[in-house]
């Protein structure tokens, strides 16, 4: 998400990347590395003010001479208006109905370079217009990259992951500054068989010099789907940086992300960590890049891409995005901050001053201010509209359930629609705000309450992988001769999946509530025969032995019990 959060200034004098540590997490799955030949992206929508709601815009024609008005995707500012395309798709969320997908991570970068006055191309317009006119994430790069060459670019610096069934892209990009029109960026495609990540600081270093085949640059986009091309760059990408003074060096050593977005203690601590943690569940030996992740050896960089040890599902995707660091010696469920009940989530703002010296917590991938949040799923094997699953949860991604959206739908549940409830409006019928009443019930006594939520998203997350199944079945035999009646089943079938689980999820808030109300935990018991009514089972758990001992530590004698005498 962008620069609004703007908060502990007092890293602008250490020099630290502000809006590099609020934001967003993108991983990157290929075909060849995921379990049953499906690409992945994952994307959690990051932001303290944004309202978690599906978008949807159907397929369409246009007129000759109509014209398309941008709006700021982060503040809701008209930009102006390029021309419309003659034919736009359907598109649900992040994915169209042709498969392709779009996340991203912002980081920023060189400030100087953020302002572009009469840009009217945001990255948010980017993702959406590009979704809705593109077949395959070849042609969503050559349309981004053309738009931003004819209309300018009106955002910070940007990571975009960019996908479809076949392949899986990372596309970096950062605008030219004033008095320069459009953004230098760099495209390379994920080898088969790896994976990747971006969490908003630029990764993307050295890449291929442009040789017409392997290598193009914009000039020679009309080359973009030959399936041999893996890297695509903006042709003053290095001869921008050496006439502003950011490099002077030969041009093959050239490092997008180290001339433009140098990495820095909060975009390896707050950044960068979030992609090592994801790295060392899938790939052992990652441990080595510890003291970079940390923030205190910034020259042991990472590789862009890896190759895992095992093969990855899509349900191990949806648990990567709710990493809290465990397992690390970053594991927010175990220091101070945790408190009593493990709580691996910190109140903002996210670093402070002790006596002039700054501190910081941790910042994980899953995390309370998530909007909404994604996994992306494209099929090669599938007709298109059955093949792109959209799983779609909202708010924080370790307490959401991902429901399955099918690409090719024609309208979404009413509970994740745009204009059911908003940031200041509450609505008991808005998925953002059931799933939002559970997840903050929870962090109150997180490890008691959060198994619970654990137990039950994991049930119904499994009910929708095993009825998939029999739905991509069903539509497909059925699209084979009546497309039409296919579409209908799948809207059907997501739409239900959606509006249920809203629903399931506030009766499992009422559930939550009743039994874990004022620090007790309570059960119902039969009422015996001559009784009226019967108490229930009365818990008290209190804080922990543990957090009990660490009180006296500190405390002394202070809350001691007048005539106990100890062991």
């Amino acid at each position: 998400m962008k620069k609004r959060y703007l908060i502990a200034l007092f890293f602008l004098a250490l020099g630290l990347q502000i809006p590099a540590i609020m934001a967003c997490t993108n991983f990157l799955v290929t075909k060849g590395a995921s379990t049953d030949g499906s690409t992945f992206i994952s994307y959690a929508a990051d932001s303290h003010v944004l309202y978690g709601e599906l978008y949807h815009w159907p397929a369409a024609s246009w007129p000759e001479g109509t014209m398309l008005d941008i709006y700021e995707w982060d503040t809701g500012k008209f930009l102006g208006q390029i021309k419309q395309a003659s034919e736009t798709y359907n598109v649900v969320g992040n994915m169209n109905e042709h498969q392709v997908s779009i996340g991203e991570t912002t980081y920023g970068g060189r400030s100087e370079l953020g302002r572009q006055p009469g840009a009217i191309m945001d990255y948010g317009s980017l993702i959406y217009v590009a979704l809705q006119r593109s077949k395959t994430a070849r042609e969503a790069l050559k349309i981004m990259t053309e738009l931003m060459a004819e209309y300018g670019y009106a955002s910070s610096g940007e990571s975009f992951s960019v996908a479809d069934p076949n392949e899986v892209w990372i596309f970096e990009l950062i605008g030219k500054g004033d008095g320069n029109k459009g953004a230098v960026w760099v495209a390379l495609r994920i080898p088969d068989g790896y994976v990747s990540a971006h969490a908003n600081q630029a990764r993307i270093q050295t890449f291929p010099l442009a040789n017409g085949e392997t290598s193009i640059t914009f000039s020679q986009r009309d080359k973009i789907d030959d399936p041999a091309v893996t890297c695509y760059y903006a042709d003053d990408v290095i001869s921008f940086a050496k006439t502003k003074g950011y490099y002077e060096g030969d041009d093959a050593k050239f490092s997008f992300s180290d001339t433009y977005a140098p990495v820095d203690f909060g975009g390896a601590r707050f950044c960068e960590v979030r992609v090592w943690s994801f790295f060392r569940s899938v790939k052992s030996g990652m441990d080595k890049y510890y003291d970079y992740a940390s923030g205190h050896n910034l020259k042991n960089r990472m590789p862009l891409w890896i190759k895992p040890d095992r093969k990855i599902a899509v349900e191990d995707v949806m648990d990567y995005m709710r990493d809290h660091l465990e397992g690390t010696p970053l594991d927010m469920t175990q220091d101070i901050g945790a408190g009593p009940f493990g709580n691996p989530y910190r109140w903002r703002p996210l670093t402070w001053e002790v006596d002039g010296v700054a501190y910081c917590n941790e910042r994980a991938t899953a995390t309370q201010q998530t909007g909404f949040v994604f996994v992306s799923q494209a099929r090669s094997w599938l007709p298109d509209p059955v093949g792109g699953i959209h799983w779609f949860g909202v708010d924080d991604a370790a307490s959401t359930v991902f429901t399955p959206m099918y690409c090719g739908i024609t309208r979404v549940p009413e509970s994740y629609a745009v204009g059911n409830g908003s940031m200041m409006e509450f609505s008991f019928d808005a998925a953002f705000w059931v799933f939002n009443m559970v997840s903050n019930f929870a962090y109150t006594r997180y490890n008691i309450i959060h198994p619970e939520i654990r137990a039950e998203q994991t049930k119904l997350e499994w009910q929708f992988l095993n009825e998939i199944k029999e739905i991509d079945q069903k539509a497909s035999e059925l699209y084979t001769n009546d497309k039409e009646a296919a579409i209908k089943m799948l809207t059907y079938y997501s739409v239900k999946a959606g509006d249920e689980t809203t629903r399931h999820w506030l009766n499992f808030y009422t559930y939550l509530f009743t039994k874990y109300m004022d620090g007790n935990i309570k059960e119902k018991r039969a009422v015996p025969e001559g009784y009226k009514y019967y108490t229930p089972k009365l818990e008290q758990p209190g804080y922990g032995a543990d957090w009990y001992r660490r009180i006296v530590d500190e405390t002394g004698d202070h809350f001691k019990v007048q005539g106990s005498a100890g062991h």
